[in-house]
């Protein structure tokens, strides 16, 4: 069985909910490997999303570190 087969049976496996995030990770990785010519077939909304919540995340996982740090939230 190849990495193929075996990564399709995984993901035949999941709930649909992590399928589509599977589905957006592919989405992304072909855009970061590929020329942006071919990023036309993409998602136009999954790539508008990579663009602007970004910054909210990073922004969100600093406050998220903080608190954790400061012990008003556990792991």
């Amino acid at each position: 069985m190849t990495v193929h087969d075996k990564t399709i049976g995984k993901i035949r496996q999941l709930p649909e909910s992590l399928v589509q995030e599977v589905s957006d990770f592919i989405d992304f990785l072909v855009w970061k490997h590929s020329s942006k010519d071919s990023s036309l077939w993409l998602d136009t909304e999954f790539l508008e999303s990579v663009e602007s919540d970004f910054s909210d995340y990073l922004s969100n996982l600093e406050d998220y570190e903080n608190r954790l740090a400061r012990g008003e939230i556990q792991w």
